[in-house]
């Protein structure tokens, strides 16, 4: 037993230290961590929560505080302020305007179908949405931006504060704040590797909308900023306002990192710019929270700026000094009304919304029994979810089909480099495979042969268990004589499991299934051991 165990004054740290004595185990409940400790007859003896994330520094711990801007391009055929088709992969400066040009007298006018979808992002982000919001000119010079300011918004954006829910390791969830979302126009592209002496600029992505989406410093990690980025892809995806491709640079986040001491205010941030994955987004904190730790311990301090995030040599750099509101010289654009939004139109966009992904989630966990983390790996697509839903009904067991899908399945997929949406194995033909192994027809080990065999050719379960003679013996009588012969010709082994090692009945039967290639059925099998070694 545990004596003088910690007494409910002790400060935490304290208390983790007494847990890590007695080998306590680490466990998740509800949106809590905890360090469980317990004595040695298995009772509970007390939880303390898990001291939270920091990074450990010449002076002690630090705390890091991390506030993110995503860039998502808007899902729309043409671009912001123009008819200019939007669509990735062009040849360059083939889908450009007179508008996104800048050329004199040419006048903007705003895309309908990209207000709609800004409206639909906000109430998917749980935000409130400003029935007044007015575009403005935020003036600063980019070789590739022709006006020499962008269209964006600033004082009053389309939506305001709301929060999300973020999905962590071991079904834990955290709510992370939205400050606000405002639309805005693109820049273009300048191109540097296309001549040793010369810079090119493509002007295809300039115009095309943007939603930025600015959170409150709420996260205190790395994984947290990597969860957050995912939940908000996948959620952008599940309504179509955002395709959410990282690589194509249709989705982006500036990434705002500071460190303090626990407890203490705010340290100055910097901003890490364009980081185009979620890995990069985890990598990109962690190195930074080290580098200004490491500036501050020794006599330095940070500097408010923007820096670039260079994943093959793990470090960031400076880009440019960070630029204040006053910098950019916001005043409303004088081409643009402001954008005026009435109750019906908010609920006409509120009505074209599917189930989310946390709706979702609390849904399969509620309907099906899942666990908080496969229900969680099961919806952050919405095409996994909708397949999955297919593959519980066609089974009649929705643990089963979880288990099959997000180990068996995406297992292999990940390993062929398949996408789901090309899987050569259906959500039906996995109901019927656990239908097999529900009714007797074969085992599970079997089963996971019979996948391989689906898997390779997309022929139904039923077929390949016929054609390979894969049923399940259930005859007791056939395997009752398997299992006398096995008796009569190891009396060794049974006088040892009679004298006490009972871990002597998994050798039996792993003999019995090896005489039947794996055919008995296990249950039979164990039944019949027990009967006749314990007589």
């Amino acid at each position: 037993m545990i004596e003088n165990w910690a007494p409910s004054d002790m400060p935490i740290c304290c208390a983790v230290g007494c847990a890590r004595e007695v080998g306590a185990q680490l466990v998740s409940l509800g949106v809590n961590r905890y360090i469980l400790a317990y004595d040695d007859e298995g009772s509970l003896r007390r939880k303390v929560p898990k001291m939270a994330y920091t990074v450990k520094g010449e002076t002690g711990d630090w705390e890091v505080v991390v506030g993110l801007e995503v860039h998502a391009q808007i899902s729309s055929q043409s671009k912001l302020f123009s008819g200019a088709s939007a669509r990735f992969g062009a040849e360059p400066n083939e889908n450009v305007s007179l508008v996104d040009a800048a050329m004199p007298g040419m006048l903007p006018v705003l895309n309908a179908e990209c207000v709609k979808q800004g409206v639909r992002t906000g109430l998917a982000l749980n935000s409130k949405v400003n029935k007044r919001s007015v575009f403005a000119r935020k003036n600063y010079f980019y070789a590739d931006l022709p006006q020499g300011y962008q269209i964006s918004q600033y004082e009053e954006p389309i939506i305001g504060e709301g929060e999300i829910e973020i999905d962590l390791e071991g079904g834990e969830t955290k709510n992370i704040g939205i400050e606000r979302l405002h639309l805005e126009q693109d820049a273009g592209k300048s191109l540097h590797d296309q001549s040793p002496t010369k810079s090119f600029i493509d002007l295809n992505r300039s115009g095309v909308a943007l939603m930025e989406i600015v959170s409150k410093p709420d996260m205190r990690s790395p994984d947290e900023a990597a969860a957050y980025v995912s939940k908000l892809r996948s959620i952008l995806r599940y309504i179509g306002s955002c395709d959410g491709n990282m690589a194509e640079g249709s989705m982006r986040a500036d990434v705002n990192v500071s460190v303090r001491k626990p407890g203490e205010p705010f340290g100055t941030r910097a901003e890490l710019k364009n980081i185009n994955s979620i890995r990069f987004v985890r990598q990109a904190v962690e190195i930074e929270a080290k580098r200004q730790i490491k500036l501050i311990e020794g006599g330095g301090t940070v500097d408010q700026e923007t820096r670039l995030f260079d994943p093959n040599k793990g470090e960031t750099r400076s880009m440019r000094s960070k630029e204040d509101a006053h910098d950019y010289r916001y005043f409303p654009d004088p081409d643009l009304l402001p954008l005026e939004l009435n109750d019906a139109y908010i609920e006409d966009c509120k009505a074209t919304l599917p189930e989310l992904p946390d709706a979702k989630k609390h849904r399969f966990i509620d309907d099906y029994g899942l666990s908080p983390y496969d229900a969680s790996v099961l919806v952050a697509e919405r095409e996994t979810a909708h397949f999955y839903e297919k593959a519980a009904k066609a089974s009649g067991d929705p643990k089963a089909a979880a288990n099959w899908i997000s180990v068996e399945l995406f297992g292999r997929l990940n390993k062929s480099g398949v996408a789901l949406v090309d899987s050569p194995i259906s959500a039906e033909q996995i109901g019927a495979l656990i239908g097999l192994i529900k009714d007797g027809t074969i085992s599970g080990k079997i089963a996971k042969d019979v996948f391989d065999e689906m898997f390779q050719s997309s022929k139904d379960p039923g077929a390949i268990v016929e054609e390979k003679g894969l049923k399940q013996i259930t005859d007791t009588g056939a395997i009752e004589a398997i299992v006398d012969t096995l008796i009569a010709e190891n009396q060794k082994q049974v006088a040892a499991y009679r004298d006490g090692k009972t871990g002597l009945l998994g050798w039996f039967v792993g003999q019995v299934m090896k005489q039947t290639q794996g055919k008995a059925n296990p249950g039979v099998v164990n039944q019949l051991l027990r009967s006749k070694l314990d007589t």
